[in-house]
């Protein structure tokens, strides 16, 4: 690998999701509709958490920032995406795309320990459910929340440090809507073979092993409710079945991307739809949905909201 930064490439051209202007404008108002829900549904979540003090446990504390992150998340890739669907140019800078390509990672990273720290929250609450607050404290989740961040950031810099050095001397264009490792690394002017599997050993094993020890634990979980009465063991099992729904739609298309060579395929956009754009939206959905609790909350915002607009 060449040494030093012999970057003359000044900006990116991303082809985006279609070059047809008709399905460009239908694809702009899916994606609109996507990314207002996101946005709607995730701070909705913050405010009703926030103001009901009912909902003031640990799950929801980490629910919570779960819609931090997912709006955040959001917010990395959809508005870029949605202003390229209306301008013929759809250019990113040199130093846009790194930006992008490490708050990708850093909060994408962040996800993923984070969906880990939920699974202990409901292994604690099954298994020792008279000690739960006690181990569950303020100070503990707190602890967890900023281990997560810097879990991501430290993931996402590692990544940043070996792209850097990169020269890119064109090519430029990117068969994607947003910038990401596999689409750049192919445009760098030397040879990359090492720095990939570097890449496929910090990403795609680490998302590989990660998800198989989340789902060992939510195993382990829905064995231990089969020693819980009806009703308790129903209302766990929902949690973790939501739960379990939510790791699958993030690590499945995440396996997909990074824990292969990063030779190009033709599900690769759709796979990137499902973890950056769709998933952000669905979360709230599915655990409002499955959430008799939040539902009732979210009730009680809406009263409160509308008695205080009255006065």
């Amino acid at each position: 690998m060449a040494s030093g930064n012999l970057t003359c490439v000044s900006e990116f051209v991303l082809l985006g999701l279609s070059q047809t202007q008709e399905l460009q404008l239908f694809l702009f108002l899916v994606f609109l509709f996507v990314y207002t829900t996101t946005v709607v549904g995730n701070l909705l979540i913050m405010i009703t958490v926030t103001s009901d003090s009912r909902l003031h446990t640990p799950m929801y504390f980490l629910l919570r920032n779960l819609a931090v992150i997912d709006l955040c998340y959001s917010t990395v890739t959809s508005p870029k995406m949605l202003v390229d669907f209306l301008q013929e140019s759809k250019t990113i800078t040199y130093q846009g795309c790194m930006a992008q390509i490490f708050f990708f990672h850093f909060l994408g990273g962040g996800t993923v320990f984070f969906l880990s720290v939920m699974a202990y929250d409901r292994y604690i609450a099954i298994s020792r459910p008279l000690h739960y607050v006690t181990i569950m404290n303020t100070q503990v989740c707190v602890g967890l929340v900023v281990a997560t961040w810097v879990g991501g950031f430290v993931h996402s810099i590692v990544q940043l440090a070996l792209m850097l050095p990169l020269p890119f001397c064109g090519p430029n264009i990117l068969d994607n809507f947003y910038c990401d490792i596999p689409q750049v690394l192919r445009l760098a002017c030397t040879d990359t073979s090492i720095l990939e599997f570097l890449m496929i050993s910090n990403s795609g094993m680490l998302v590989f092993i990660w998800f198989l020890l989340v789902l060992i634990s939510y195993t382990v979980i829905l064995v231990m409710l089969r020693s819980h009465s009806g009703q308790a063991r129903r209302k766990a099992a929902s949690t973790c079945i939501t739960h379990i729904i939510v790791v699958s739609m993030i690590f499945i298309p995440c396996i997909y991307i990074y824990a292969r060579p990063f030779a190009p395929f033709p599900m690769d956009k759709t796979a990137s739809i499902s973890y950056t754009v769709l998933t952000p939206m669905l979360n709230p959905i599915i655990y409002t949905l499955r959430n008799q609790e939040m539902q009732t909350a979210m009730k009680r915002l809406g009263k409160h909201l509308m008695i205080s607009s009255r006065k």
